[in-house]
Order: structure tokens, then C-alpha cells, then sequence
């Protein structure tokens, strides 16, 4: 009995004890139900309205030698508390002021009711008015600053500023479809600008950053922002494009659009070795001069690679064409076929050579009809071998990779279109048209990297155009090649490939593209397009594929201009185009190395060394191994005089309250004397300063506006 004694007393202490617990939990529950919740409520507010994201500085585009393609300089928005005490002690006295000096600044609104937006404000004690309709720029700010009421400073005026990046393209519009675009956001703006396009859009989650969290509190009158999580900025991403190359492919592209008045064009300058894009331009039509009836050209389209560049390629498709048939020994260069009269009936459809109207070629070898760029050799040609066995010719063409997209770094590649024999929309004539770019489809890039991997000896390699990506200057990814195909074809098929296109340029179609200097290897291209359905009178996409020098290529390049006005032949609209790149391009990259390996300089003249910082002066005169006077100049930017091949430097002159004289000067030195002396600039073209609207040692008012132009 003692047990069970015991053991009853044991379990009546634990029920017990429980019972207490129990008690304990509802008194709990009946206090929290009870307790203050407009306290709580209150704070909750104040934790929610006051707590602010802290934007984090968006990463950098660079060119391949870290030229600014894109960056984030800072805007401001500024906001004004009406309660604060040193608001109330002038505001019946400043306030008409400050409102006629925000309507002269902005002009969007009257005087009058900017003073009505004031007053009602200050009645309810706002204690953050936007007072700034948009986002303002440092100058503005500053003027800003100096305004009624404002001028008094952030506590006793009860100025509030608030900072947002914003996104600049230091050169203009080169590059500016590729570099991309931002916009609002998914939500509305709700997370801050991402990338829409480009770069901007394909590298969004590396260039963002991290945003930081602060907390917005009143001390005494005065909002301060208190910093709890600190943002992470965005990483940095270097490209492969040259933005020399790049200012020499828009140029020669918008001069042809300017009169050819297209629709579109594109031009892609690719490294043959490396697949690096050096070069990409893109213009459409933006707008149209409706006084002269000409179209005005700008970067709205990524046509080179996107689906609405994705066309029918026409003749530039016959190298792959006759590739097949050279690759399976089924013909040869000197094969002869008879084109008759340019006209050949192929089952129930016509096909025509361009220049069937003056009674056509005959007979000619493959040579000349590629040279020719007879339709009705090259439909001969590849019907007679492959009319009984499609597939074969089909199967080779997606053995090229053709039928594939590129898997380049930026979104929205187009899909190539190419179809198969037995599929539905196969039809009896469909190879026929195949062999010479049409019932098929590729954007200009995909039709580029195949004429990259014959000028590469075969080896295909995937366009590239992101070189890394550094945050705070460390590489934490490096892009490096990717090859899509070791050896598209035999050396011996690829060396007949190669003659034909030097043949194009010597005595074919694109014969107008020959200099004395350097030869080059490509294929015109003509295509009609469809409209409505069928193929329409009239509207043509001229192109050119090829590389240069043909002897050791060193880049590839195709130019394409869709519905180009008067003549429409790949070799007088986009001939001319590709060979201005070319002859640029090889004086700048390829003639001046050359001349430098073969160590004749006798006929070198000196560099023309402009004005700039001493430093870097300095730097370029000792790697040049030139000469100096080496004259005591204690000055951080200096003058350079070119006496018989002796420099020599000079103290600048910079007047104060005067427009300084940046002729001559790079950019970024340009832009820091300028805004130092409290102009405003704007930028157009790119190297060196060779005009400025202002003169120098005029007198200017701050924030006027300079602009400079570069060349």
C-alpha cells in the first residue's frame, strides 16, 4: 500500500502542475487579446512606411579596352519638410519665391499654382513634398540648392534629397541596341529598372547588384536615413566590340541607308580566329523627315541577330550549297553545266537568273556560276544531285549546324528555318529553291559564323561577345571559346570554297569590291522578299558575306540592307557598304601592324599628341621611345608643342569663370575641365576634341550648356 501510495501523490503533482500550465497559457491568451494593438499597430506602421530600399550602383558596360559603353551617374529628387521649424519661421515671407523659382526651373507649371500646391502642403504640415516633377541632374541640383527657404540648408530649410542612378551611354548611340536598354520593371517599377534589352537584359542578375535596406527617421525636424543593410553594387561586364571598329561599321552602314532610304540594315565584323564580335550595327527607321521625304535611322532593332532579321538569305546560301555537293565529290569547280538563257522551267516553277533579260550565260563551269551567281546553275547543279536523294543534301546542310541557333550571350536569337524532306510543307520544288536561300531562313549572324569557318580554316566557332565579368575589378567569369565544329568540311573541299569567293571578288558579282592593296573572299546576296504571301515586285534584301585579307584572314563580315530603294543587287547596295568597313578597318587594325613588322619606318610620320594630363603624356611618349625637353612643368594638365620631332610640354592656361579651351583633349579629360568649371555637357562622336559651341575664354553663366564634338 505504501507504493501505491506514493505513486498516486506522484501522478496528482503532475496533474497538478499541469492544471497550473493550463491556467497559465488561457491567462496568457486573455492578456494578449486585451493588450494595446494601436500601439503595436502603430509601430508596425512606422517600421513599414519608413523602412526604404537602398538602390545599389548598377555594373558597368565596357568595351574591349575598358572605353564606358554604359554607366550609372547619380539623378536627384528632392522633397521639402513643411514642419520643419525653420520652415514655419519664413515661409509666409519666401514661399511666393521658392514658388516662382521652381515654375521658371521646371515649366510645367505656372507660378500660381506651384504657390497653390505649396500652401496646402504647408496647412497639413506635409513633411515630404516632392518638390521635383523628375529626376534632376547634379547642376540642377545645385541651382536647386540656392533657392528660397532651400538655401537655408537640410535642417533649417527643410530640404530632403534623394538620390537614383541614372543610366547614360558616355558615347552616344554607338553600340546602343547591343549595350540594350532599361526599363521599369515587371511590377511597375516596383524593383527598380532592369535590363529590357541587350546587354542590359542578358546579364540583369550580374549587373543589378544587391540592394541595401535603410530606415528613415525625424531627429528633431530632420529625416536622416540610417543605413542596416549596406547594398551590393552590380558587377561589371567587359565586351569584345572595339569602339573604333564599331564607329567605323555604323558610319559606313548609316551613310548607305541614308541612300538606299531601306527599311533596315545591319553589319557584323567578326575576329576569324577568336569569334569575337568587334563591330555590331543595327539601324531602322525611327522617324521620317517629312520636309525632305527621307527617313531618319536609329538603333531600334537588334536585326543581326534577332527574329525580325531572320530572312531568307538568297545567293549567299549557294557556298553552302555547292559545300555539300564539293564535300560528297559529286561535283567539281570546273564541272561544266548549261544555264542556257537564265531561264529554266524546274517542274511546275521558274526559276530565273538576274540578269535573264540580256539572253543569259550558257554554258559555264561551277566556278563562273558562283562567281555569276547564276540561280539556274546552282538549282542544276544540286538537283542533279540530290533530286532522288533529299535527305543526303538536307542531312549535310544540319550537319553544318544551320538548322540550330548560335546560343549566343544576348536573348531573342532567331530560330533558323529550314525544312525536310517528307515534312508537310515540303514541296517538289523545295530543293531546287533551297540551293540558292530561299524556302529557308537565318539571320545574318548564323549566314556570318559559316563564312568565319571557312576563312578559319574549316573550324566553326560560336560568335563571341562578353569577354568577362569583374566585380570591383576582380574577374569572377572569363568567357572563353566555344567550338561548334572542328572541321565543317575536307582541306580539300574547303581550299575550292575558298577560291570560289576569291573568284566573286575578281572577276564576279562583286568585283567593284577589289583594291590594290589587300584582296578579299565573299558572295553578294539578293533575295526577294515575301509580302502578303507571295513574293513581291520590288523588294529585295541585299547582302555580303565574306572575310578579308583573303590570303590570311584576319576578320569575317556581313552587311545586310533590307528593301533598299533604286538598285537592290547585294553588290551595288551592300557591296560598297562591306568594302568601306573592310579598307578602313585593315588600315587601322591590319596595315599599320603590318608596317610594324616589317620595320620600315622610314616614311612613318609622328603621332599627333594632343593636350591632356601630363601623366598620361608621359606614359605614351616613353612607350614610343620618343623624345621630350623634358622642360619643369609643375602643371597636372599640360599643352604638347611638336618641335622637329622633339615634344615638349607647356603649362595650361585655364582662365577662371572662363569656357576652358578643351580642343584637342580626350573626352573624359574634356568633360572634367568643363564641369569642374560648372558647364553642362553633351557629347557627340567619339576620340578627340575637335569642336566646342562655346569659346574659349568666353564668359558663361553656371550650368549653361556646352557641347562638344569629337572626332
Amino acid at each position: 500500500m505504501g507504493i501505491r501510495k506514493t505513486i498516486l501523490i506522484r501522478i496528482a503533482i503532475i496533474y497538478f502542475i499541469m492544471f497550473l500550465i493550463g491556467v497559465v497559457v488561457v491567462v496568457k491568451m486573455i492578456t494578449i487579446q486585451n493588450i494595446n494593438t494601436e500601439r503595436l499597430q502603430e509601430i508596425a506602421d512606422n517600421l513599414s512606411n519608413n523602412t526604404v530600399i537602398t538602390e545599389a550602383n548598377r555594373g558597368n558596360i565596357y568595351a574591349d579596352d575598358y572605353s564606358v559603353l554604359a554607366t550609372s551617374v547619380p539623378g536627384y529628387f528632392v522633397r521639402m519638410d513643411l514642419a520643419a521649424p525653420g520652415v514655419l519661421q519664413v515661409y509666409g515671407q519666401e514661399s511666393d519665391s521658392l514658388a516662382y523659382c521652381l515654375s521658371a526651373m521646371f515649366k510645367d507649371a505656372s507660378k500660381s499654382k506651384y504657390k497653390q500646391k505649396l500652401d496646402a502642403a504647408y496647412r497639413n504640415r506635409n513633411r515630404g513634398l516632392m518638390l521635383t516633377p523628375r529626376k534632376i541632374d547634379y547642376n540642377e541640383l545645385q541651382a536647386l540648392k540656392k533657392f528660397p527657404i532651400l538655401r537655408r540648408g537640410q535642417n533649417r530649410g527643410g530640404r530632403i534629397i534623394e538620390t537614383e542612378n541614372k543610366r547614360i551611354l558616355p558615347l552616344g548611340s554607338l553600340a546602343a541596341r547591343t549595350v540594350g536598354t532599361l526599363n521599369r520593371g515587371a511590377y511597375g517599377g516596383v524593383h527598380g529598372n532592369i535590363g529590357n534589352t541587350g546587354i542590359e537584359e542578358a546579364f540583369e542578375p550580374y549587373l543589378k547588384g544587391e540592394p541595401g535596406i535603410g530606415y528613415k527617421q525625424n531627429l528633431s525636424g530632420r529625416w536622416v536615413t540610417r543605413t542596416e543593410i549596406e547594398p551590393r553594387d552590380g558587377m561589371d561586364i567587359i565586351t569584345t566590340l572595339n569602339i573604333k571598329l564599331q564607329d567605323i561599321t555604323e558610319n559606313a552602314l548609316l551613310d548607305q541607308l541614308n541612300k538606299s532610304q531601306a527599311d533596315w540594315g545591319t553589319a557584323i565584323l567578326m575576329e576569324v580566329k577568336t569569334g569575337k564580335i568587334k563591330a555590331i550595327a543595327n539601324f531602322g527607321i525611327v522617324d521620317t523627315d517629312d520636309e525632305n521625304k527621307k527617313n531618319i535611322y536609329g538603333e531600334n532593332y537588334n536585326y543581326a541577330v534577332g527574329h525580325s532579321g531572320c530572312y531568307e538569305p538568297g545567293s549567299t546560301f549557294k557556298l553552302m550549297s555547292l559545300m555539300v555537293a564539293m564535300e560528297q565529290g559529286l561535283v567539281d569547280t570546273s564541272d561544266v553545266f548549261d544555264t542556257g538563257d537564265g531561264v529554266w522551267q524546274y517542274k511546275d516553277r521558274t526559276v530565273y537568273d538576274s540578269d535573264w533579260r540580256n539572253g543569259g550565260h550558257g554554258e559555264m563551269t561551277v566556278k563562273q556560276i558562283f562567281e555569276k551567281s547564276s540561280n539556274v546553275g546552282v538549282a542544276q547543279i544540286i538537283t542533279s544531285c540530290y533530286e532522288n536523294k533529299p535527305k543526303d543534301y538536307v542531312d549535310r546542310l544540319y550537319s553544318f549546324g544551320l538548322n540550330k541557333p548560335l546560343g549566343i550571350e544576348l536573348t531573342g536569337e532567331g530560330v533558323p528555318f529550314m525544312k525536310y524532306p517528307g515534312e508537310r510543307d515540303w514541296w517538289g520544288t523545295s530543293l531546287a529553291w533551297m540551293s540558292y536561300g530561299y524556302e529557308i531562313k537565318m539571320t545574318p549572324l548564323q549566314v556570318l559564323t559559316f563564312y568565319n569557318a571557312v576563312a578559319n580554316d574549316g573550324k566553326m566557332v560560336k560568335p563571341l561577345m562578353i569577354k568577362e565579368i569583374r566585380d570591383g575589378g576582380l574577374v569572377v567569369k572569363k568567357f572563353k571559346q566555344e567550338i561548334l565544329n572542328p572541321m565543317i568540311v575536307s582541306r580539300e573541299t574547303l581550299g575550292k570554297a575558298k577560291k570560289l569567293l576569291e573568284g566573286v571578288c575578281e572577276t564576279g558579282t562583286g568585283r567593284t569590291l577589289s583594291n590594290p592593296i589587300f584582296k578579299i573572299a565573299g558572295k553578294t546576296g539578293t533575295a526577294q522578299i515575301v509580302a502578303n504571301g507571295v513574293y513581291a515586285k520590288g523588294l529585295y534584301l541585299a547582302s555580303f558575306a565574306g572575310y578579308f585579307p583573303a590570303d590570311e584572314p584576319v576578320y569575317s563580315l556581313i552587311v545586310t540592307i533590307n528593301r533598299p530603294k533604286g538598285a537592290y543587287y547585294g553588290g551595288s547596295v551592300a557591296g560598297p557598304v562591306f568594302k568601306e568597313i573592310a579598307e578602313k578597318v585593315y588600315a587601322y587594325k591590319i596595315g599599320t601592324s603590318r608596317l610594324a613588322e616589317s620595320g620600315n619606318d622610314e616614311d612613318c610620320e609622328l603621332p599627333e599628341i594632343k593636350n591632356g594630363r601630363k601623366q598620361d603624356i608621359q606614359q605614351v611618349l616613353n612607350y614610343l621611345k620618343m623624345e621630350n625637353s623634358n622642360s619643369p612643368v609643375n602643371s597636372e594638365y599640360v599643352g604638347v608643342i611638336n618641335t622637329n620631332g622633339t615634344i615638349q610640354m607647356e603649362e595650361m592656361e585655364i582662365a577662371v569663370d572662363k569656357v576652358p579651351d578643351v580642343m584637342g583633349m580626350v573626352v573624359s579629360d574634356a568633360v572634367f575641365f568643363l564641369e569642374n568649371a560648372g558647364l553642362k555637357v553633351k557629347v557627340n562622336g567619339t576620340g578627340k576634341v575637335r569642336k566646342q559651341s562655346l569659346l574659349p575664354g568666353t564668359n558663361f553663366r553656371n550650368g549653361q550648356l556646352i557641347y562638344i564634338t569629337l572626332s
